[in-house]
């Protein structure tokens, strides 16, 4: 496995690439969330890369940039057990330098769910993501349902700019216990991540009334905020959505996606499920 630092050296070694290429994209503090991401790489490329960057430009004010949990050798120790091929470690100096002034902006569905909270947040995805599609160069890129409105964005960002990448969705990896992995998880109290089973028993009460014949939303949304308040969590969005367009939906049908973002503590989390 080779860690390479450096813009130009990256682009050296993926401009004769010799075979299929996996990319994951991840901030590091890897847990079997991203693991699993490498591994399903694994299963369709011959090469597998790894980038671990903590995008300081998808960060708002009074967000999380400065305690963002980091532990690159852990993070490399885990990666040489999958046999990643490749780590790309970009600086911020290089990533964005002092003179940057061009930014990625897709629109409308950036502007509902984690956006109405985060309004400079996808931007900072996109440019990122942007920018490494063209630094690394892979077939496909692999990223987690977890956070599944950053999916959509991406999907359509890499259409209406006509990358040759494919972008890979895969299934959110859970605790024991249910709650999604995350690497903010790391934030909370003893108390917190017991309360923070919420989410995910938030989710399995929504698929529990659907299973019965429950298609209003309202009616759904009702039951998921008592388990939600009633385990001090502050709701920040519980909405069902087209998976595709991510347009508001009022009642269960195919295709259709229900996500939340609450707040246990002072952690921001997120979870999602098909209805």
């Amino acid at each position: 496995m080779e860690l390479i630092r450096s813009i130009s050296q990256m682009q050296e070694i993926s401009a004769s690439w010799k075979g299929s290429v996996g990319f994951v994209p991840t901030m590091g503090f890897l847990h079997q969330g991203h693991i699993s991401l490498v591994q399903e790489a694994a299963k369709h490329h011959a090469i597998l890369v790894v980038s671990i960057f903590v995008n300081p430009t998808q960060f708002g004010a009074g967000e999380d940039l400065d305690t963002y949990p980091t532990n690159l050798e852990h993070d490399l120790e885990l990666l040489r057990r999958e046999k990643v091929d490749y780590v790309y470690f970009p600086t911020k100096a290089e990533m964005y330098p002092a003179d940057f002034k061009t930014w990625v902006n897709t629109e409308i569905i950036t502007q509902i769910l984690c956006g109405r909270t985060r309004p400079t947040h996808f931007r900072g995805v996109t440019t990122v993501l942007a920018k490494l599609l063209n630094i690394v160069r892979p077939d496909a890129m692999y990223m987690g349902e977890k956070d599944f409105q950053q999916l959509v964005v991406t999907r359509q960002m890499v259409r209406d700019l006509n990358f040759t990448t494919r972008v890979v969705g895969c299934p959110i990896v859970r605790e024991a216990d249910g709650l999604a992995m995350s690497s903010r998880n790391s934030y909370l109290s003893s108390q917190g991540r017991q309360d923070a089973l919420c989410l995910s028993l938030a989710i399995a009460r929504a698929e529990e009334l659907t299973k019965s014949g429950v298609t209003d939303f309202k009616t759904i949304r009702s039951e998921m905020r008592k388990i939600i308040l009633d385990h001090n969590g502050r709701i920040d969005y519980i909405e069902l959505v087209d998976s595709t367009s991510l347009h508001h939906l009022d009642t269960v049908k195919a295709g259709c996606r229900l996500l939340l973002a609450a707040y246990i503590e002072n952690t921001r989390l997120i979870d999602n499920t098909t209805l």
